[in-house]
């Protein structure tokens, strides 16, 4: 945006035409929440939930059942659809579709939480959430999600102007709650 006394940029929404599928679990037991900081591949070096790719053959359900028990140890989760999140880049040929799950119990103990090549689970107070150090827009979705509140939204990330090479930055954005969300799914 360019300031006062100045023509306003505004900004579209980025345009996509192949979408693909992946799932987002979090573990919330207690009072805290279990993130896992990514420590290779696509969003290393921030705290998110585990998930991935919806496979060929399996469901969103399966995939974040699957998804969560290879990069945190975590089995047999309760989880339950809690949102959806589209994401465009303009550095992505595909949109991201993800389904946020939310799971309050499963089988095991804390102490069975493991480290992956990939992911490091750690437990936070949910008033302690590091959101300085995950995507920037899930400060807005997060507390819908803790709250237990049905949610939709859509991030779209652009090279800030003249940063060529630099990384995406949340561009454009809207996150809402779904009144009853019974009716929806």
């Amino acid at each position: 945006m360019k300031g006062e006394g100045e023509e306003a940029e505004v900004l579209t929404w980025i345009p996509c035409s192949k979408v693909k599928f992946y799932t987002n679990a979090f573990v919330v037991k207690d009072g805290k929440i279990l993130l896992g900081y990514k420590k290779r591949g696509f969003g290393a070096q921030k705290y998110n939930g585990f998930g991935g790719k919806v496979e060929a053959g399996e469901t969103s359900l399966q995939a974040a059942g699957r998804e969560l028990e290879e990069e945190s140890g975590i089995s047999s989760a309760s989880l339950v659809h809690a949102g959806v999140l589209f994401f465009v880049t303009e550095d992505s040929e595909s949109a991201f579709h993800i389904d946020i799950y939310r799971g309050e119990a499963y089988e095991g103990i804390e102490k069975d939480v493991r480290e992956t090549d990939e992911m490091r689970p750690e437990w936070f107070d949910i008033d302690k959430i590091p959101y300085d150090k995950m995507w920037e827009d899930d400060v807005f979705w997060m507390p819908m999600l803790l709250d237990k509140k049905w949610f939709w939204g859509r991030a779209d990330f652009r090279v800030p102007p003249g940063e060529s090479g630099k990384e995406t930055k949340q561009a454009r954005w809207w996150f809402g709650e779904l009144e009853d969300a019974t009716a929806s799914h």
